[in-house]
């Protein structure tokens, strides 16, 4: 019988399968969930209220380094609505970098670094053409996604947004089976989201680009999602109380496994077929893993040393409880979200020291009144302790996995 090349290759990935059903039949959410951790307890003591959901995936390396993910869930329901807040602003940044290589295909002499500025709808006036905060002054890509995994800017996000466009966004996370999901608005109140800014992009002091403004085709979604009602009032911008649920139908919306799916895209691009994958270059990957893994100190522009953030500023698990200076062995490449009474974040944890590396995504809503809009939400209190408590857990749990 001839020698088979591949057969240790095939076998090898059956036991790699093998193993990953075996663990999978242990879900060590449901343990951590049952903590008597008082952060934890307080939530699943009235857990329908809080519509928690969680995904944690492990990592396992094959011989060749390759990852090997293991999947385990707690109450996911990919239509259960939740506002996903600021974790919509990381497939905007992503997306930016695709379309800048297809701008760049077609001609264009653009990179993420090429200066460029804001105009009416009318291209009458100018409307922002520099940003103080970066090392030269002057608007750029680059600089807005910095600022957008830093601090979660809104500015950068609603900038980025109107260089894509709602459809292309919407489009491209179709494509690539992200969903359900619809991005469709700006962080901006007032803001018409159907229609972008005009943009001039330059090149060595000369015009390089110019994008007018794009109209949108698609309003909304039109996805069947549960809970998209909430609460029992609201309160409008200048505070008036409406004794009435909130609805949310005219907001973002992620599911939590799309946004796990989005960061195995940056993080393991190579897990996922290759119509799946973003079109970015190995640049572009390096920049966004660099500063998704900073912390909000970590920067010189722009510069957040202001006494008014901290390392955690945007980092929800392991240490949204606390303004210690995080350890330096872990890094955390994430994207939060909190509004709404809301909080979100999508994560990949890695500490080189002690072998360990995981995926983990949750989202836990904390509303005692039930009013959306009042500015009441007991963040510090409920929301923040209870997320930075299941990340030591999944932490401490894969340092004693084998």
């Amino acid at each position: 019988m001839p020698y088979n090349r591949k057969l240790p290759l095939i076998l090898g990935a059956m036991l790699l399968t093998i193993m990953a059903c075996e663990t999978s039949d242990k879900n060590p959410l449901e343990a951590i969930m049952a903590s008597d951790a008082p952060q934890i307890k307080k939530i699943v003591d009235n857990l329908p209220k809080h519509e928690v959901q969680i995904l944690y995936t492990q990592i396992d390396r094959d011989e060749q380094g390759n990852p090997v993910f293991t999947e385990h869930g707690f109450q996911l329901d990919s239509m259960q609505y939740f506002y996903p807040a600021s974790t919509a602003k990381m497939p905007v940044a992503v997306l930016s970098l695709q379309k800048l290589n297809e701008l760049k295909r077609n001609g264009k002499d653009i990179s993420k670094e090429s200066p460029f500025t804001i105009s009416s709808y009318d291209n009458t006036q100018v409307l922002v053409e520099k940003d103080s905060t970066e090392e030269n002054g002057k608007l750029t890509t680059a600089h807005l996604i910095k600022k957008i995994f830093l601090v979660s800017d809104n500015d950068a996000y609603n900038y980025l947004f109107d260089f894509l466009g709602r459809d292309y966004v919407n489009e491209q996370l179709q494509s690539k089976s992200i969903g359900p999901a619809h991005i469709n608005h700006k962080f901006l109140y007032g803001a018409d989201n159907s229609q972008t800014w005009p943009m001039l992009f330059s090149s060595h002091d000369s015009i390089s680009y110019v994008q007018q403004g794009i109209q949108s085709q698609v309003d909304r979604h039109s996805l069947p999602l549960k809970g998209i009602i909430k609460g029992v009032g609201y309160t409008d911008n200048d505070g008036k109380l409406f004794n009435e649920p909130f609805d949310f139908t005219e907001k973002n919306y992620f599911s939590i496994q799309g946004l796990n799916k989005i960061m195995k895209a940056i993080i393991f691009p190579e897990s996922l077929p290759e119509n799946e994958r973003f079109g970015l270059i190995e640049e572009d990957y390096e920049f966004l893993r660099f500063w998704m893994s900073r912390n909000a100190l970590e920067s010189e522009y722009p510069n957040y040393n202001d006494g008014e953030h901290w390392d955690s500023y945007v980092k929800f698990f392991m240490y949204g409880d606390t303004k210690q200076p995080m350890p330096k062995n872990i890094r955390i490449y994430n994207k939060v979200g909190m509004a709404y009474g809301t909080l979100t974040d999508v994560a990949y944890i890695q500490d080189k020291e002690n072998d360990v590396e995981f995926i983990l995504t949750a989202t836990v809503h904390i509303n005692e009144n039930g009013i959306f809009n009042d500015g009441i939400y007991e963040y510090d209190e409920l929301g923040l302790p209870f997320l930075a408590e299941l990340g030591r857990q999944v932490y401490q749990y894969e340092l004693e996995r084998k």
